[in-house]
C-alpha cells in the first residue's frame, strides 16, 4: 500500500490542522480538510500545501452534523479517493466554570470534539476495512489527563477521544487499520498569541521544557502515526506536551 494514500483533516484552516495538511502533503498525500468559517484561512491552507507540493481541497463542513460529513466525504472521493488517513482535529470551545456551565456551552464542545469524531470514523472505516488499511489519528489535549479549570466539557470530550480511539483500534486491528491519540500540551497558536502575557509566562513555567510547542511539532508527531512507519503502533497515546502531563 502506498504512502500517498488520501487523507482528510478535520478543522484544518488554523493551527495544529493546517500543519498537519502541509505535513501530510510533504509526505506525498493528496489532503482534503474541513473548516467552520474561516474561509481566508482556509485559502491559506490549501495555498501552504501546494506551495510544498501537494494537492489539497477544502469544504466547509460541521463535523457535529453527520449528514455534512457524509458530504464532505463524498467530496473528497470525487477529488482523490476515499481517505485511508483521517486526523481528527476539528475542536471548539465553550468555556465556563461548572457552576455556571450551560447544556449548550455543554453540548456544542461534546458535539464537535467528541461526536464529530465519532461521526468521520463511522464514514471512513467501510472503505478502509475494504482496502485492509488505514490510518485514524485523533487529536486530544493534555487537558484530558490533569483537567482544566473552566474547560470540563473540553478535557470531558478530549477523554473520551481516549477511550474511542482504544475501542475503534481493538475492532479495526485485524484489518491492519490503526488508531491513535495525539495529546498536544500548550502550543504557539493565535489564540494563545492572544493571552496576557504573564498568562503565558506562567503557563510555560508548568511545562517541564520550559516552553510553548510549535504547530509542527504536532504535526510531525501526527504525520508520524500516519505513515506506514507506525504500522504496529495502535490504541496510543502520545503526548506533545514538553512533558507536562508525564506521569498521567
Amino acid at each position: 500500500m502506498s504512502d500517498t494514500s488520501p487523507a482528510l483533516v478535520t478543522g484544518g484552516s488554523k493551527g495544529i490542522g493546517a500543519a498537519t495538511c502541509v505535513a501530510l502533503a510533504r509526505q506525498g498525500h493528496p489532503v482534503t480538510f474541513c473548516y467552520g468559517n474561516d474561509d481566508a484561512g482556509a485559502q491559506a491552507t490549501v495555498a501552504a500545501v501546494e506551495a510544498a507540493g501537494g494537492k489539497a481541497l477544502a469544504v466547509r463542513a460541521d463535523v457535529a452534523d453527520a449528514s455534512a460529513v457524509d458530504r464532505l466525504f463524498g467530496e473528497a472521493e470525487a477529488a482523490f479517493g476515499a481517505p485511508l488517513v483521517l486526523v481528527n482535529n476539528a475542536g471548539v470551545t465553550r468555556d465556563g466554570l461548572v457552576v455556571r456551565m450551560t447544556d449548550e456551552q455543554w453540548d456544542a464542545v461534546l458535539s464537535t470534539n467528541l461526536t464529530g469524531a465519532f461521526h468521520t470514523i463511522r464514514r471512513a472505516t467501510p472503505a478502509m476495512m475494504k482496502a485492509r488499511y488505514g490510518r485514524i489519528v485523533n487529536v486530544s489535549s493534555a487537558s484530558a489527563q490533569i483537567g482544566a479549570p473552566g474547560q470540563a466539557n473540553y478535557a470531558a470530550a478530549k477523554a473520551g477521544l481516549l477511550g474511542l480511539t482504544r475501542s475503534v483500534a481493538r475492532e479495526l486491528a485485524r484489518r491492519s487499520i490503526t488508531c491513535n491519540v495525539v495529546a498536544p500540551g500548550p502550543i504557539e497558536t493565535a489564540m494563545t498569541a492572544d493571552m496576557p502575557e504573564d498568562w503565558r509566562a506562567t503557563a510555560a513555567q508548568t511545562v517541564p521544557l520550559g516552553r510553548f510547542g510549535t504547530v509542527e511539532e504536532c504535526a510531525s508527531a501526527i504525520a508520524f502515526l500516519s505513515s506506514q512507519a507506525a504500522g504496529y503502533v495502535t490504541g496510543a497515546l502520545l503526548p506533545v506536551d514538553g512533558g507536562l502531563g508525564m506521569g498521567h
